[in-house]
């Protein structure tokens, strides 16, 4: 059996903190904030337990806790990790602003399956102005803990609402763009991506009730893939995660190869 799997399913199982860099020095990582109490109260964690540290850019370490007290927990770095759970494909998924607390929903599971960053956007459904949405900080708290709980090696970025007019143009920035539409009825992501390969995409979704005509003709002429899901409609906060998933199974290592 391959050692380096074993060891990558020991490692796998490991508690992970994100930890900032200025808190790494000398083979000494400090923990701070609320995850003190998780690590204590929550976890049950202890003085030669050992965790996963990241250092926000990617970077993985063992570390063995070597002390607790209120306002931090104290870990010994044994040794860097060669490990990355990040897939080789980067997803930007730009969501139409949905209702209520959908939008937490969204940047959890995405999260989970490998999206790498988010923008919300407004358009003719979206009920809520730009200037309403002020959720910034709790969606990226959200993508944190994701992060920690599915193992990602880099934390998505939550980036402030934006225009259809400025979401169009930053579109310009990536090699395809992928919009499910409900209206489309044949053409798929799996014949789009068949025999491809992109380092980044930009995947589209509507808020409820969709994406009107002319904003769709409007992502056409810019050379946007508009494709279908599947004969059933799904709902805005589940279409960016399975379309995500269905990215990352055809380009990345989704379904269980390891790269």
């Amino acid at each position: 059996m391959d050692c380096s799997r074993l060891l990558y399913v020991g490692f796998s199982s490991m508690h992970k903190f994100f930890v900032d860099k200025k808190n790494i020095s000398d083979n000494i990582a400090l923990i701070t904030g609320g995850d003190v109490k998780h690590i204590y109260k929550v976890l049950r964690l202890k003085p030669g337990d050992n965790i996963i540290i990241n250092d926000l850019n990617g970077e993985e370490y063992l570390g063995e806790i070597s002390e607790i007290i209120k306002e931090c927990v104290k870990v010994v770095i044994r040794e860097k990790l060669d490990v990355n759970n990040e897939p080789s494909v980067k997803i930007h998924l730009f969501q139409g602003v949905p209702k209520s607390s959908k939008m937490d929903f969204i940047i959890q599971k995405c999260c989970e399956v490998g999206v790498n960053e988010f923008t919300p956007i407004q358009t003719k459904r979206t009920e809520l102005d730009l200037k309403d949405i002020k959720k910034i900080d709790r969606w990226q708290r959200i993508a944190l803990e994701s992060s920690k709980q599915s193992k990602r090696s880099l934390i998505p970025k939550v980036n402030e609402a934006i225009s259809f007019s400025i979401f169009l143009k930053q579109l310009a920035n990536f090699s395809m763009i992928i919009v499910p539409y409900e209206e489309e009825n044949s053409f798929g992501i799996k014949e789009l991506l068949r025999g491809s390969y992109h380092a980044s995409i930009a995947l589209v979704i509507g808020p409820e009730g969709g994406f009107e005509s002319e904003e769709i003709e409007s992502l056409r002429e810019i050379g946007a893939n508009i494709v279908t899901l599947g004969k059933r409609i799904l709902r805005t906060e589940t279409a960016g995660m399975i379309a995500s998933a269905f990215i990352l199974y055809e380009l990345s290592d989704m379904g269980g190869v390891y790269e």
